[in-house]
């Protein structure tokens, strides 16, 4: 419980930087309209390959998984690059007071092929878990595939800032990362701020309640216009799923940027405990501010 408090009042920090900043909260809605965008671009080619070569001969399955592993890399492109500004709008605010998108734009250029290698290896990681999976029904496997995707996600959530903010590759930022998990510098863990829970809590409620609403709404409509009335099913199927979408796009929105927020403050910590020990300094070193606040 005390877990889960700590993350709601983490959240909270987070959305205080953002009301100050608006500028922080752009990237994450930038990310989810291009995400959708690329799904969209997608859908027709994916629709196409199967219809053409057909999902029963080697070419079809071949031509398909093509097509699906480079939608994967594509979202997670998307997703990663924007993250990124993100990582520096929130560098640049706890450091200045100010996180400027032009100085994060600067960065995404910079860095953009160290971060669509990681987005490369995402997408391996992601294809290698569903082969395991896909290879038994197993509660062994799917335990394992589950395992891998969580320890490669967290892995990623504090790989992205070492390779934002100490401009490094993403060779060098496993390394960096190892060496933090080694020496034991993340000194806050998922179970003892619970931002992952409170994340999940959010999508289930904001994403449960768009679907209710929208389901009412579409169904409403439906009943009014008669089941007979063409224009009616289209008005209530459209809205319903309009509703819908904007209560799990909003749900996206505030999950993705407390999480990346979260992250960023935690190796933004490990970054600097590291610092002062390589200085020999005994003293404790203070968290950032959204997270110190948390910790009291």
């Amino acid at each position: 419980m005390q877990s889960f408090a700590r993350g709601w009042s983490f959240l909270k920090q987070a959305w205080q930087m953002a009301l100050k900043d608006r500028d922080l909260i752009k990237p994450s809605i930038y990310s989810l309209i291009v995400g959708f965008l690329v799904s969209l671009l997608f859908i027709p080619f994916m629709i196409g390959a199967a219809f053409l070569f057909g999902g029963e001969n080697w070419i079809g399955q071949a031509a398909i998984f093509v097509l699906g592993a480079v939608m994967i890399f594509a979202q997670f492109s998307v997703g990663y690059l924007f993250s990124a500004m993100t990582i520096y709008l929130i560098f640049g605010y706890l450091a200045e007071g100010d996180g400027r998108m032009d100085k994060a734009w600067a960065v995404v250029k910079r860095d953009w092929l160290d971060i669509l290698s990681l987005a490369a290896a995402s997408t391996a990681v992601n294809i290698f878990s569903d082969w395991v999976k896909g290879k038994g029904q197993s509660r062994g496997r799917n335990l394992l595939a589950g395992t891998i995707n969580v320890v490669w996600t967290e892995a990623a959530f504090l790989l992205l800032p070492a390779m934002v903010i100490e401009d490094i590759n993403l060779k060098e930022a496993l390394k960096r990362v190892y060496n933090i998990v080694k020496n034991n510098l993340l000194l806050v863990g998922i179970s003892t701020v619970g931002v992952k829970a409170v994340n999940g809590l959010i999508g289930f409620f904001l994403g449960g309640l768009g679907v209710v609403l929208g389901l009412g709404v579409g169904v409403g409509l439906v009943s009014l216009a008669g089941p007979q009335e063409i224009l009616g099913w289209a008005l209530g199927v459209g809205l319903g799923v309009l509703i819908a979408g904007v209560f799990i796009m909003i749900a996206t929105v505030i999950t993705s940027y407390t999480a990346t927020a979260y992250h960023t403050c935690l190796y933004l910590w490990a970054r600097e405990v590291e610092k002062a020990q390589e200085a020999g300094s005994q003293v404790a070193v203070a968290a950032p501010a959204p997270l110190q606040a948390v910790l009291g």
